[in-house]
C-alpha cells in the first residue's frame, strides 16, 4: 500500500475526505504522515486527534528544514507528497527524489506563481472579472505552480462573487478534486 504525507501550513481542510476515502477503500493507500511548517498549525492537532504520525519542520528547529524534510520522508518510506496550503518552496532535492502533488485553488497556468495562494488568488480572479475559477492538482517542479496539471475542476464565477464565496466553492471543489488526483496517480 502507498504512503502518503500531507505538508499544510494551516488547516490542512482536505485532510478528513482522503481519510474518508481510505476509510471507505476509494484510495489504496495510508495517510502515513503529517508535515507542517506552523507551530500553531490546526492540521498538527487534527494529526493528533487520527493518531497520525507527524513532525514541525521549521528554522526554528532545525538549521536545514529542506534536508530534514528530505530525511523524514525517506525515513518514513513516503511515496506521495501532497501539499495543501503548505506555504513553503519545494527545493529540487524533493521534487527530484519524491512524487509531489500539489493542490492551487486556480486554474493554472492563470494565477500561479510566487505569492498566489490562497485569498491572494480569489481577489485576483474577482479583479479581473473572471467568469470560471477552480482548482488544479499538479505535479510540482522546482517552479511555483509549473509542473504537469493532472486534473483541474471548475466552477462559474457569480457577479456578486466575494473572496469568502469563492473560496468556499473552491474549497468544495478541491474536496473532489483531490481524491480523483490522488487515485489517478495511484493507477
Amino acid at each position: 500500500m502507498k504512503r502518503l504525507a500531507i505538508l499544510a501550513s494551516y488547516n490542512g481542510t482536505i485532510l478528513e475526505p482522503i481519510l474518508e476515502a481510505v476509510k471507505h477503500k476509494k484510495l489504496p493507500l495510508e495517510v502515513a504522515l503529517i508535515i507542517s511548517n506552523n507551530t500553531n498549525a490546526a492540521v498538527l492537532k487534527k494529526a493528533k486527534k487520527y493518531n497520525i504520525a507527524h513532525a514541525l519542520i521549521n528554522t526554528q528547529i532545525t538549521k536545514d528544514p529542506d534536508s530534514a524534510l528530505f530525511d523524514i520522508l525517506k525515513k518514513e518510506s513516503i511515496d506521495i507528497v501532497l501539499l495543501a496550503g503548505y506555504m513553503k518552496k519545494i527545493p529540487a532535492s524533493l521534487t527530484q527524489n519524491f512524487f509531489i502533488l500539489n493542490s492551487h485553488p486556480a486554474l493554472l497556468p492563470s494565477y500561479g506563481g510566487k505569492g498566489m495562494y490562497g485569498r491572494h488568488v480569489h481577489e485576483a480572479v474577482i479583479n479581473n472579472r473572471e467568469k470560471e475559477s477552480g482548482v488544479t492538482l499538479h505535479r510540482v517542479n522546482e517552479a511555483y505552480d509549473e509542473g504537469a496539471i493532472i486534473l483541474q475542476k471548475s466552477c462559474l464565477v457569480s457577479e456578486d462573487e466575494t473572496v469568502e464565496s469563492l473560496e468556499a466553492k473552491v474549497k468544495q471543489l478541491e474536496k473532489k478534486a483531490v481524491i480523483e488526483a490522488l487515485e489517478l496517480c495511484l493507477k
